[in-house]
């Protein structure tokens, strides 16, 4: 093997935001529960916005925000201490906006935890502004947490997988899987809609294509066993005509889903496609996003 090729990832510390929010604080209480499977610390942040604010509001209120603030930190940790005693938990108060904050604590091997919804009184379905910020602009993986907080384990993660390079991103769902002790299941969804017009018109099979994606995804299954031989790895290519759909409903019988999140065309900027806005606006279960290889 050459250096090129990808090498099982270090998963890192996990950092959580912290706003207020019941969402936030199950998030908080899902985040301590990562860390403890990683054996890492958890750094939970909140951020006051204090700087930007500042042009407006008198010091007093600043202050007052401050000091809301850390009692909100104090009160997070204590509960996360209380379900994990044995944990190393740290808890800061940045003047920053709340991407900015994330993003800073998290460095470049954290990994981001943030609720399914924020404080602004959206239906529960849709995800917050900071979550979907940070999912899209973030180089270090980014845990979104949906579902049922007492939904009992599957013993499975889910890699949602789109094509042959896919490898790099799909070790960290293999990292996840492998700290779980749980299986790794790939799924990759052909939609026949995605090749009308095109490649389907010049070929006289079309379980050609088929056949060449359950190879792909057949072959992305063996390099991440290469990597990780003790864990149990399945694959499984799913005709349909809806993407995000068949993925929601996957979401319902895992513990986490994975996906890769690319770029945008000519590489400029990160960017989140319709299928991860789908995830994380309606899956079951906690998404993970994990930017890929530019």
């Amino acid at each position: 093997m050459d250096s090129e090729i990808p090498v099982r990832p270090e998963l890192g510390d996990i950092v959580a935001g912290v706003d207020g929010s019941a969402s936030a604080r199950t998030a908080a209480l899902w985040a301590a529960a990562e860390a403890d499977l990683r054996g890492r610390s958890l750094h939970l942040v909140h951020a006051a916005d204090s700087v930007r604010r500042a042009t407006w509001t008198d010091a007093d209120t600043i202050e007052l925000l401050r000091d809301a603030g850390r009692d909100l930190l104090t009160e997070t940790a204590s509960a996360v201490r209380e379900r994990f005693p044995d944990l190393a938990v740290a808890a800061g108060l940045s003047g920053d906006i709340p991407v900015g904050a994330l993003r800073t604590e998290a460095g470049d091997t954290g990994t981001i935890v943030v609720g399914g919804r924020g404080l602004g009184g959206f239906p529960a379905l849709l995800l917050g502004s900071v979550g979907l910020g940070v999912a899209a602009r973030t180089q270090v993986p980014v845990i979104v947490v949906r579902g049922e907080s007492e939904r009992p384990d599957t013993g499975v993660v889910t890699a949602a997988v789109h094509e042959a390079g896919d490898l790099e991103w799909l070790l960290v769902a293999a990292a996840e899987a492998d700290a779980r002790k749980a299986t790794l299941r790939l799924v990759s969804v052909w939609n026949v809609r995605t090749y009308v017009g095109s490649v389907v018109t010049m070929l006289d099979d079309l379980d050609a294509l088929v056949r060449l994606r359950t190879d792909e995804v057949k072959d992305l299954a063996a390099g991440v066993v290469e990597r990780y031989p003790h864990l149990n790895v399945t694959h499984h290519v799913e005709a349909g005509s809806s993407t995000p759909g068949i993925l929601i409903e996957a979401s319902g019988h895992t513990d986490l889903i994975v996906m890769g999140r690319g770029r945008r065309l000519l590489g400029v900027g990160p960017s989140l496609g319709r299928v991860a806005h789908a995830l994380l606006h309606h899956a079951h279960c906690p998404v993970q996003i994990v930017s890929a290889a530019p």
